[in-house]
């Protein structure tokens, strides 16, 4: 079989990504790569993994040809908070490094996955129920690349015929990643700081609510996606997809039924609270729904029984 590429492995998503993909398809077809920061010792004991820079096409073309790549994964992006920080080098590794992402896969006849996010709305935006197809006009940087991204895969697949295939997620949560710079990392280390120290500050107010998905889900929906028969494919870049939606209060409620004195207070980060309130309420997924079978398994109640248990492992904690 052709091999599968993972750019951004060793991040949030890329890093239980790469795994998951090899379990299915064979660790020998699943090439890991990363830019400067080490993978751990799981990600580099299970299969193959080259340091790389997506924004250097000869480096992506060296290592697509050493392993016959007919499949990339592309997950390498900064996130919305950090991209804020800077804004320069996220456009710089969001947009250009996908755009040698897609030249790569037009010279070589690869499939290309690439996670678009909510953060590709804005304050114009329907909030509530959001459609597949609606105005989208972020007011942050990370999600004017999310959107250039959208426009980009598209374009490649009109122009070139590059079979381009990609999802609007919501905020990811993860009990293997610890938060990596995300307005939505939040519903992350509140777990955490529930087992560690009962207590947690919030840098989001209480009734902030936005969609969230359990990383099982994620992974599945990825996946699914790039195995989805074609003919039944109307869009691309990207589907809307989500598995629930929750406040900061809603995520303690769930909580403090398994950890009675977990108490909350917050003190708002201005940057994310803004991007926050420019993004949906919930979108509406009913589209990847209908094209490719899409279907959540994890609700908020469901996840939280899942992390504290993992969690309370994790950390070597008993609540």
């Amino acid at each position: 079989m052709k091999k599968i590429l993972v750019t951004g492995s060793v991040g949030q998503i890329g890093s239980e990504l790469t795994l998951a993909l090899r379990k299915k398809y064979g660790a020998e077809n699943v090439i890991a790569c990363g830019h400067s920061k080490r993978p751990s010792e799981e990600l580099l004991g299970s299969g193959p993994f080259e340091f790389m820079e997506v924004r250097k096409y000869d480096e992506v073309k060296s290592v697509i040809e050493k392993y016959d790549v007919g499949v990339i994964y592309h997950l390498a992006a900064l996130l919305s908070a950090v991209g804020e920080s800077n804004p320069q080098l996220a456009w710089d590794i969001n947009v250009n490094g996908l755009m040698t992402v897609l030249e790569i896969a037009r010279n070589y006849n690869c499939s290309v996955f690439t996670p678009s996010s909510i953060g590709a709305f804005g304050p114009s935006t329907p909030k509530n129920g959001t459609p597949q197809d609606t105005i989208q006009r972020p007011t942050s940087m990370y999600g004017i690349t999310k959107v250039s991204g959208e426009l980009l895969c598209d374009y490649y697949y009109s122009k070139y015929k590059v079979d381009t295939r990609g999802l609007r997620y919501p905020g990811i949560i993860s009990y293997v990643s610890p938060p990596g710079g995300g307005t939505t990392d939040y519903a992350v280390d509140i777990y955490y700081k529930a087992l560690e120290n009962k207590k947690y500050t919030c840098f989001l107010k209480s009734d902030t609510k936005l969609d969230m998905m359990y990383m099982p889900d994620a992974l599945n929906a990825a996946i699914n996606l790039m195995e989805a028969d074609p003919s039944k494919l109307k869009h691309r870049n990207a589907f809307n997809v989500t598995a629930m939606n929750f406040t900061p209060e809603q995520v303690t409620a769930s909580i403090k039924k398994r950890i009675p004195e977990f108490k909350i207070d917050y003190s708002i980060d201005p940057v994310r609270q803004g991007i926050a309130d420019s993004w949906p309420d919930y979108m509406d997924d009913s589209t990847a729904r209908k094209e490719w079978g899409w279907k959540p398994v994890y609700n908020l109640e469901k996840m939280t029984d899942d992390m504290l248990k993992n969690l309370s492992l994790k950390l070597n904690i008993k609540y």
